[in-house]
């Protein structure tokens, strides 16, 4: 597992157009994947689609980047990401747990909010 794997998860959920997105959801997750974080719980590429469809509508015109953060052993990986203006400061940040099916794409997301914005 290596670092490549965060690229293209931040590049998922940067990609704002829905087949683009979709495309890349399917390559980087398995078809019955979950992602659970404390605002979503989903299974499956479409769900996951919708997760991310729904974060840059709650956040328009943001970006996601990889954070400083970055481990990994056997089949888990832990990083964090930043989420705001570009080349400003984060509004937002995460740290999240991914672990590997067996054909090296995404099986689970565990998210986790370190920094979320005053409501």
């Amino acid at each position: 597992m290596t670092a490549n794997l965060v690229e293209r998860y931040v590049a998922a959920w940067n990609e704002t157009d829905a087949d683009a997105r979709a495309k890349a959801v399917a390559e980087l997750w398995s078809e019955n994947a979950t992602y659970t974080d404390p605002l979503a719980e989903v299974t499956g590429h479409a769900g996951i689609a919708a997760v991310i469809e729904g974060a840059q509508g709650m956040f328009p015109g943001f970006v996601f980047t990889a954070g400083e953060t970055y481990d990994a052993h056997h089949n888990t990986a832990r990083f964090t990401w930043h989420l705001g203006p570009a080349g400003e400061e984060p509004v937002v940040i995460g740290f999240d747990v991914v672990e590997l099916a067996e054909d090296g794409r995404i099986a689970r997301v565990l998210g986790f909010l370190d920094k979320v914005p005053a409501a």
